[in-house]
Order: C-alpha cells, then structure tokens, then sequence
C-alpha cells in the first residue's frame, strides 16, 4: 500500500455475544440485509508544458477522490486529430481518436485523494486543443463524488442450538514489526526521480543561501506533473545542530525538513533524505577522530530517526552521501570505515521501531563509485549487515574529460559509452543480480555546475538518450541531480526544454540520433549534398520534415545503410539568403522516442585578432562567423610541451580556462588558464570548431600582462 501496510489490522475490531440469550430462532430463518456504498470520483488536470512544430509534450495527473482504485483506466478523446507518439507511466491504445492510457505493473493503485501522473509525446496538425472530458474506469471526472448503495439480502436457517458458546474478541496486540517490504517493487515504484539540490544541503543559514528559492508545494505539484515518482531531499545537519555530546539538531530546521517531507509523501512521491555535505565536512576525520565522528553520526541519526520513525514506508533514508576518508592508510581502512558508519546507522533506525522496522535503507559505494573494488566492499558488508529491506546507491557523471570536456573528448564516443556501460555493469551484476535494487542516486554531466552548454548539445543529448535507456536495461533506477539549473523552482519550466523531453522520453523508449546535429556549409564554396550517420538505436526512420512539411525523400534526402544524405537541391532551399548562423532546422523522425534536431548552419572560417590584455581579463576579439568553439589547445612554441592546467593533456578545460562568448565576438582566457602558464615563454593556441576550421593563436605572459597575435 502507498501508506502504511497494516492500518484495518491495527485499529479495527468486532465483538460477537453468546448464542442462545441473543438469539433463539429455532428451526427458522434469519434474513440479514447488508448495505455497502461505493463512492467514486475523480480530477484530472491535462498540460501540454511543451510544444514545438508538429509536436507536444502532454503530462496529466489523475486524482482518485473516491474510494481505492486497484487498477486503473483513463479515456478521453482527442479533439483536434492529435496522436500519441510514445508515453510513460501508462499504456495508451489506440492512438489517436478515443483513447485509453492504461496504469503500468508499478502504479495500478490510487489511495483517495490520491493521484497518479503520466506523459506522452505526441504529434499535432492545425491546433492541439486541450481534451475536455476525461473517464476514469468508466466515470466522468467531473471534480467531485458520487455514492451508489447496493443492499444484499442473506438468508440463513438456524438449527436447534446444543450448547451455549460465549466468544469475545479483542483488539490484536501488535507484537511483531510491519512485514517485509518489497524492495525490488518499491524501488522500482522510485524510477524516475529527481534531487532537490543546493536547497537542504546549503552550508549556508537556510534553504535559500545557495541561491534557490524557499520550496513550495506548488513546485511539487508541478514535479509531479512532469512524471516523476520520487524525490531526493539531500539534507546537511553538522552546522545546524549544537555541540557534543548530543549534537542537538535546530528544532526549526528539522521541522521545515519535515514539513516538505510531508508534502511530497502526501502527493504520493517516494522521498529519500540523508545526511549530505557533513561527509567532507567532518566525516571525512573519522581516520583520525574515529570516536568524535562515531558519536557525532550516531547521534544525527538517532534523532532523525525518531523524527520520521513513523511516517510513511515511502519514506527512504540513505546513510551518508558521496563517503570520503582523509588521512587514512588506505582504501582497505576506508572500506572498513564505511562499513562502520553503514553498520551504524542500520542498527539506529532498526531499533527506533515504527515503521523505521522495516523502512528501506540506502547504503552507498565508497565516493558513492562505481569503480569494482568499491563495488566488492560495499557487497561484503551488505553480506555482513544482512538486512532484507537494504538498497545499494551510485552516482555518475559521466566519463570524466567528456562531462567536463577537457582532453579533445568533445563527443559521445565509444569509450565514452564503455565508461557508462561499464559502471551501470558492474552495480547490476554485484546488486540487481541478487535480488538488492540499485538506485542511481545523482546522475548528470560535471560541466553542467559551470554551464550547461560546455558539452556540444547533441552529444549530450546522445548521452542521456543513452543513459536512461542502459539503465532501464539494467533495472537501475535514476535520480537525476537538480541544483536549479534544470528545473525552475518558481518559473516550473525547463531552462533545455529539449534534453528534458530527451531525458523523458528516456524512462520509457530509446530514440533515434545521429552522428551531428548540424550539417555546416561554408559560404565561400558551392553547397554539396551532406551525409550523417543515423544512430537508430533499435527504431526505424520514418521521416525528414521541417516543421509539418515533410521533405521528400529521392529529391530531397537519400537513406541507405544507416546514413542520411541531403541533397544539395534540399540544402540550397534550406539555406536562403545563406546568413551567417543557423539558416532552418529540420528533424530526423522515428519509429519512436523524441525527432532528432538538425541545424543547417552557414559560415566562414572564424578570424581572430591581435589583442593586449591582462591575466585577469583577457578577451581575444573573435568573428566567429557561424561556427561554434568545440574545444582548445595550448602548447609552448618552444616544444616544452603543454601549457596551462592539467598539462597532461594539451586540450584544456572548457568553461574552466577558456570560454567564447558569441555576443560578445570574444574568446575568453580566464585567470585559471595562466595561473600556470610560464612568464615569457610563447603559447600556441589552436581553437577547433565545429565545422572542422582550426584557428591558431599565440600569446605571451609576461606577470600581469599578456600579448596576443593571430
């Protein structure tokens, strides 16, 4: 059940009195009448929060305001043509006209007043008209309730009674801890999630000092709605608490965690809290200051603990985030450091009774790391805690150089692929395989806490296409990592509406992609026809269309063994006037998932010029006439080798040392870059564009000063 597994047991009970002084119908008939009344009803609430030429993105939400519903169907008809490409969260057949979405294996039950979200992309023509009327297992949801009342008759003949019996009941005793839960089933009810991150886990006074706003229910209605079935509220305690030994926790604080806790748990979310930035902070001393942090982590979650002991099973608790160890002899310690604080904090929670019997608790990897040897020790101590209702966590950000594009990986290639293959690999044959599910608590791309454009779009849209479908292979379910850059608190919009509705339709399908998501034409040459490779990932390609036009297949555009060929009749008509940037976009379409984008860009190899400056604030004046900055090198002219940070590699850190800024015509040098550039010794610069132009530019630090030249 959604709240507790046991309520009637507990709380309801019936008195039956002697037979013969209460009733003595000898040799007749008892006729009982028994009545019951059914009451049903039902909300639904339809959006469509994305739209775009020829396509949508729907969420509804159904809320059940009559009695339970095990299992559910939702109708409703389309009234303006529309189609539904792929949904998640439900089954909709058919697919256009009058249309049924039904609950899939891990939501058939409503509670009342309970709700119940899915999605779907679809396709629209002329207008995408909101449907008006909605049936749930067969009654119009119209905002409120109706009862009906059946009456069943029972007739029973008695017999002459021989003896007298007397038999009195009494409230069950509850002796024994709430069953086992399914953690398999629970965790998979978790799958998708979300992180409530830089919130809770500020360092700073409260919820607000890391930037983000006071959480609101309203942004929980609206997660809601955008298909996700869990939330992870990342909670650092150590400066909101007092001192030793009972390390009291700020009774404010720990009701405003609280309080959001019960407004997602009422919106039937799985909530999962921790203990988050105390592991760098002072946990990481337990090599040194092994029974001061012993105390200190016992002492938080013997309060949290007691906190929540008797909320709902939806409730999870993980046991510290991200483990980390300074000063120890090495990992062997570590492991036995970790297994200690896990051991710990299983025992705590069992023996606060309530519901925390039994609750599911999540046990992380070393560095919450994927790497095997973090694996084995995290499986030889969930051997040793042998607990049934315990849940193995990782995170992953990706291949380090591609998810913070350093070393010339400025695509989604094969090993990068091998390093996320790998590590969802090894976490389902260590865990999954044996019956412990995995959540993969944190997932998301490093560069994205600078910005989110330092990887090339379309490779990232490749990479979480390729993320959520590995991890439904796998049976992991996912968490993505939100600290305010991806959805807005207030705004309760996506800031790349597109790698949201990829991410989405990730939980349920994969889609198709290709080699680029641009094809480049220089408008110093002739335009030729231009190929792409198609990643079709098990579809098929159905079209090519710009906007609601479908372009034609021969004259326009060839497919054949895997590959994409636009002509130079369709690129010339694309191109127009043949501007500078991007001229029309048009979108690969397949058998499913989301169309994949396709920008026909116009430009000229960028130039470059000759500029003085500081360390401080370098700007190289740049005409970047169309194309866009993949990445940069930096090499000493003298043959010394790499310049700058991280000189093991000579392409440096996008974001972190250099950076373009297309409105501003300038490529910035950042003060990072020549912290470590030897004074007057000459750097070669050579920047790579997408069009595959090189662009080569020398400067020389002398103290504070630079000087450029093209």
């Amino acid at each position: 059940m959604s709240r507790l597994s046991f309520p009637l047991r507990n709380r309801r009970w019936r008195t039956a009195v002697a037979g013969t002084c209460a009733l003595a119908l000898l040799g007749g008939a008892l006729a009982v009448a028994t009545s019951a009344a059914a009451a049903t009803g039902c909300r639904v609430a339809y959006t469509v929060p994305s739209q775009w030429p020829g396509g949508f993105t729907a969420n509804v939400n159904v809320t059940n305001l009559g009695d339970p519903i095990n299992g559910w169907q939702l109708r409703w008809t389309f009234p303006s043509g529309q189609r539904v490409d792929h949904a998640w969260n439900a089954t909709i057949s058919p697919t256009s006209g009058t249309v049924t979405a039904t609950n899939v294996d891990y939501n058939p039950t409503i509670a009342t007043n309970g709700s119940v979200s899915f999605g779907f992309n679809g396709a629209w023509s002329g207008t995408n008209a909101i449907p008006t009327s909605f049936a749930l297992n067969g009654t119009t949801c119209t905002g409120g309730t109706t009862t009906t009342s059946t009456t069943t008759t029972t007739t029973t003949t008695s017999r002459p009674p021989t003896m007298t019996t007397t038999t009195t009941s009494r409230p069950p005793t509850n002796t024994s801890t709430p069953p086992p839960t399914n953690r398999v089933a629970a965790v998979a009810a978790m799958q998708p999630g979300w992180n409530l991150g830089n919130t809770f886990d500020s360092t700073g006074a409260d919820e607000t000092s890391w930037g983000n706003p006071v959480v609101t229910q309203a942004l929980l209605d609206n997660l809601r709605a955008q298909g996700f079935r869990s939330i992870r509220i990342p909670v650092t305690w150590g400066h909101r608490s007092g001192g030793a030994p009972s390390y009291t926790i700020n009774a404010t604080f720990l009701n405003r965690v609280r309080e959001v806790v019960d407004w997602a748990l009422a919106r039937d979310f799985y909530v999962m809290i921790n203990i988050h930035h105390d592991s760098w902070q002072w946990i990481n001393q337990m090599p040194s200051q092994h029974d001061t942090v012993l105390q200190r982590y016992n002492a938080l979650w013997t309060q949290i603990a007691a906190a929540f002991r008797n909320h709902s099973p939806r409730l999870v608790f993980e046991s510290v985030n991200e483990p980390q160890f300074t000063g120890s002899s090495g990992e062997a310690q570590e492991f036995q450091l970790l297994h200690e604080l896990n051991a710990s904090f299983r025992n705590i929670v069992r023996a606060s009774g309530g519901n925390n019997a039994t609750r599911l608790l999540v046990l992380p990897t070393l560095h919450t790391n994927a790497d095997q040897p973090r694996v084995d020790a995290l499986v030889t101590s969930m051997n040793q805690i042998n607990d049934p209702n315990t849940v193995a966590t990782f995170h992953f950000y990706g291949f380090w150089p591609f998810s913070v594009n350093i070393a010339g990986f400025t695509r989604f290639n094969s090993e990068v692929q091998a390093d996320l293959t790998g590590q969802f690999d090894r976490m389902a044959n260590a865990f999954t395989a044996r019956g412990i599910p995995v959540i993969l608590g944190e997932y998301g791309l490093l560069g994205f806490d600078r910005h989110i454009g330092t990887i090339e779009q379309g490779e990232k849209l490749k990479f979480f296409e390729q993320l959520g479908f590995y991890a439904r292979q796998r049976q992991i379910t996912t968490q993505l990592w939100d600290n305010g850059q991806h959805f807005g608190r207030t705004s309760f919009a996506w800031s790349d509406l597109e790698l949201a509705n990829q991410i989405k339709s990730s939980w349920t399908v994969r889609s198709g992609t290709a080699s680029d998501d641009f094809v480049f034409s220089a408008r110093a040459s002739a335009i030729t026809a231009r190929t792409l490779a198609l990643n079709l990932n098990g579809t098929s390609f159905v079209a090519l269309r710009q906007g609601t036009t479908n372009l034609a297949q021969g004259s326009d555009y060839t497919v054949s063994g895997g590959n994409l060929t636009l002509t130079a009749a369709a690129l010339t008509r694309l191109s127009g006037s043949r501007a500078y940037g991007v001229n029309a976009t048009i979108h690969a379409h397949f058998s499913q998932g989301v169309p994949w984008r396709i920008n026909i860009v116009t430009y000229d190899a960028p130039t470059v010029a000759n500029a003085n400056g500081t360390t401080g604030a370098y700007n190289i004046p740049t005409q970047f006439r169309g194309d866009q900055l993949a990445t940069m090198e930096a090499v000493y002219t003298d043959g010394g080798g790499n310049a700058g940070p991280q000189n093991w590699t000579s392409f440096k850190e996008f974001d972190f040392t250099f950076a373009p800024n297309y409105a501003s015509n300038t490529i910035t040098l950042k003060p990072e870059f020549f912290a470590e550039v030897n004074d007057n010794r000459p750097v070669r610069l050579t920047f790579h564009f997408w069009s595959g132009t090189r662009v080569t530019y020398t400067i020389t630090k002398s103290g504070g000063n630079v000087t450029g030249t093209a």
